[in-house]
């Protein structure tokens, strides 16, 4: 009985929990980037895929569980590209964002960053970030490598602009302690990278506000593609964007400049550095999910707040749509 209320009825391509509610989608993430699934060897990735192919053919073995039916697809998902149906290279899965993305964090928010630090540790964020997206991207319909290379350039432009002009604006403030100016400078990456994964999202998807996006009725069928529903899902992901990085870039440096002040003011300076990546770790390991779950994968908005032609081409109140990555 507990099994079966922890894993309910196997539905292929679903997700196990509801996506309605936001309990729901923190769960279902927090299963998306659980890192273990990158230990996962070829041939259980192999068994995996069989064994989803058995249930959609109606061929599978006697004894399967619900729960390794569940398991299985969560692997392919983690690790198969759901369009390409191609392998995801391990660093730029979701579930190596916080692994791999980590020591970036860690370098982003060092103390006494010169000049050329700052541009560094930005440039490698924005790359990293950059690769992520194209390799979750959604490869539905062909989109030029030109407007991902725009939308690269634009958000490293910014951020190491941002990071840069910051901190040099804080040198110059004499009025401030060194302190509090050690503390702001902490602050810096926030800005930096929030307008940096704003100007990403704004310049990859740009064609999307005069295109429009596929909106789909109630059994899943393309009623039209709708530039207003285009702009939500834009949006919803820049706010997604904005919110991520603020408790990754504001908690680490106001709890290690409380430790470094009365915990460790007087202990080995050696334990700062450990100390330091696990705040990190901690902090992007709960950020990533909440951010995610913030809003449905899937979206739905009122037919009546869409264009004309959409409400004329279905009889349903509310379409569906894809608010991406």
């Amino acid at each position: 009985m507990a099994e079966s209320a922890a894993f309910p009825a196997f539905q292929l391509g679903r997700p196990r929990y509801d996506q309605s509610s936001f309990l729901g989608r923190l769960r279902h993430f927090i299963d998306i980037i659980d890192p273990s699934t990158l230990f996962v060897s070829e041939k259980r990735l192999k068994e995996c895929i069989k064994l989803l192919d058995d249930y959609k053919q109606g061929t599978l073995p006697p004894g399967v569980s619900e729960v390794q039916l569940w398991e299985a697809q969560k692997i392919k998902q983690a690790i198969i590209h759901p369009d390409t149906g191609q392998k995801i290279f391990m660093p730029f899965r979701m579930s190596g964002y916080v692994p791999f993305g980590t020591p970036i964090v860690i370098g982003l928010l060092l103390p006494n960053q010169t000049v050329m630090s700052t541009i560094i540790w930005q440039w490698l964020n924005q790359s990293h970030n950059a690769c992520v997206n194209y390799a979750n991207r959604n490869a539905t319909k062909p989109t030029p490598t030109s407007k991902f290379l725009q939308g690269y350039v634009g958000a490293v432009t910014s951020a190491v602009s941002i990071a840069v002009g910051l901190n040099v604006l804080i040198e110059r403030a004499n009025k401030l302690s060194p302190a509090t100016r050690m503390i702001i400078q902490r602050l810096v990456p926030f800005p930096a990278v929030a307008s940096a994964n704003i100007c990403n999202v704004g310049l990859m998807r740009h064609n999307e506000l005069s295109e429009g996006i596929d909106v789909l009725d109630n059994n899943g069928n393309v009623v039209g593609s709708s530039k207003i529903a285009a702009r939500h899902a834009i949006m919803e992901t820049a706010f997604t964007r904005v919110v991520l990085p603020m408790p990754i870039f504001v908690l680490p440096p106001i709890i290690m400049s409380y430790l470094e002040r009365f915990v460790l003011k007087f202990s080995n300076r050696r334990l700062l550095l450990p100390i330091h990546s696990v705040v990190c770790l901690v902090t992007f390991g709960l950020s990533l999910p909440v951010a995610i779950s913030l809003f449905p994968q899937m979206s739905q908005i009122e037919v009546s707040r869409l264009e004309p032609e959409i409400a004329m081409a279905t009889d349903c109140k509310v379409v569906t749509y894809n608010k991406g990555l």
